[in-house]
């Protein structure tokens, strides 16, 4: 019986050289065409985040090797290198926008010495959506939600909520913590906000025990060889940090 589904977080997709700091948010392009065809040759499911709900729901079962692929920031370079490879494959992903920063440089490189490079503007992210690429709210400016007063987290998780529903045309029904930052004030603006998903930088596969506003994840490491992949999809599933769970907010609680 499979009892979970291995959500992966990439960052960037590019073309890096070798790096000591900061590998969770680099992915070389061509390791990354290695992972996918990894996927696709051994028999893996690919699921849509909207997938994963209903899966985690019980309105479908879980395939064997469930998988799920998500995006942070919105990066141009996904366009570039990573969705001409996720269509090779008829792979669905979920990518993460910052609504204050569509079109513009990602700032919050600077003060690591980093190159700043481009998110995707309206119009590409559009573009994109017409060819099948899923979207999601990553904030509107990125800031790091459990160190901010409790009306400043609302503000940031319904106004990037509003702001991309415009962008695209559509409800955005999923959310994403920036840095993984979230506490329970966190958690809760982002229900009264009216996501029905929202994932962390917690470390495990997503299982029925799980809020779905909670979901865990697993980051892709710049350094990651296929061995590396494996190791992380079947091996690196214990969480260095608790859970939050909303009591009766689990899928394993809610009414069937």
């Amino acid at each position: 019986m499979n009892s979970g589904i291995n959500i992966l977080m990439y960052h960037q997709v590019g073309d890096f050289a070798p790096m000591k700091a900061h590998r969770s948010t680099y992915c070389h392009h061509k390791r990354f065409a290695s992972q996918m065809a990894y996927l696709a040759r051994f028999g893996y499911t690919v699921l849509s985040m909207d997938q994963v709900l209903d899966c985690l729901r019980g309105e479908r079962p879980i395939p064997p090797r469930a998988v799920a692929l998500t995006f942070d920031d919105g990066y141009e370079n996904f366009y570039e290198h990573a969705w001409p490879v996720l269509q090779k494959h008829g792979f669905p992903a979920m990518v993460y926008l910052i609504a204050d920063l569509l079109g513009k440089p990602s700032y919050w490189f600077e003060s690591d010495g980093r190159d700043t490079p481009p998110l995707m503007s309206a119009q590409r992210i559009r573009q994109l959506r017409g060819e099948g690429c899923d979207f999601g709210s990553h904030s509107a400016s990125h800031a790091k939600l459990a160190t901010l007063e409790t009306p400043a987290i609302l503000e940031e998780v319904t106004r990037s909520k509003a702001m991309l529903e415009d962008v695209l045309g559509e409800p955005v029904n999923h959310f994403c913590y920036p840095f993984g930052s979230h506490d329970r004030r966190a958690v809760d603006a982002v229900a009264e906000a009216g996501y029905t998903c929202a994932t962390t930088c917690v470390r495990a596969p997503a299982t029925v025990a799980d809020d779905p506003l909670t979901l865990p994840r697993k980051a892709i490491s710049y350094g990651d060889n296929l061995l590396g992949y494996f190791w992380r999809l079947h091996m690196k599933n214990t969480p260095k940090r608790a859970f939050i769970r909303r009591d009766g907010q689990t899928f394993d609680a809610r009414p069937a």
